[in-house]
């Protein structure tokens, strides 16, 4: 996750935590314009978040690609050593063994590489994946704490203005 995220959430913590303390009860006051300000530069953050998985997902693709070509570049290098070898009549028999074993290594290379780059790109898009539902979570949250004291505030007020209308009429 994005450091610049992170230090937004921490600021939005920080905001509500220095928030003024409402008399006789848990709840606080905070600047509405500030909370905002500090959400939607956490919005503008969030595009890059997702613009740094795709390129991962684009790097992991074209390591695939490369990790191909290189397979297919060793495979033909094994034909062109097989294609040698067997016009070589007095070696013939060993050339085949050659062949056979060249081929299987470049395939076992191939395949581990190929593998390799998978599990690279895996890993990378698992942790992105992870940063970015931890980060959902603590905005969820966040949000839903102010929307309780939002309520609450305004339940607040109603009673007060409840109880100032009880005793206008006396």
């Amino acid at each position: 996750m994005d450091d610049t995220v992170l230090k937004l959430l921490d600021e939005l913590e920080q905001a509500v935590d220095e928030g003024r303390s409402s008399p006789f009860s848990n709840k606080v006051q905070v600047d509405k314009d500030e909370i905002f300000e500090i959400i939607d530069e956490i919005k503008m953050k969030l595009p890059n978040e997702i613009k740094q998985s795709k390129w991962i997902i684009e790097e992991r693709n074209k390591i695939l690609v490369d990790a191909q070509k290189e397979a297919d570049e060793m495979l033909k290098e094994a034909e062109v050593r097989l294609g040698k070898l067997v016009e070589e009549h007095a070696v013939t028999k060993k050339a085949y063994e050659q062949a056979e074993k060249i081929m299987t290594e470049t395939k076992n290379s191939a395949k581990e590489m190929r593998l390799g780059a998978i599990e690279y790109a895996d890993d990378i898009m698992g942790t992105a994946e992870q940063r970015l539902r931890e980060m959902q979570e603590t905005i969820e949250k966040e949000f839903q704490a102010m929307l309780e004291f939002y309520k609450e505030n305004i339940n607040v007020i109603f009673e007060n203005r409840q109880e100032l209308k009880g005793i206008k009429k006396d």
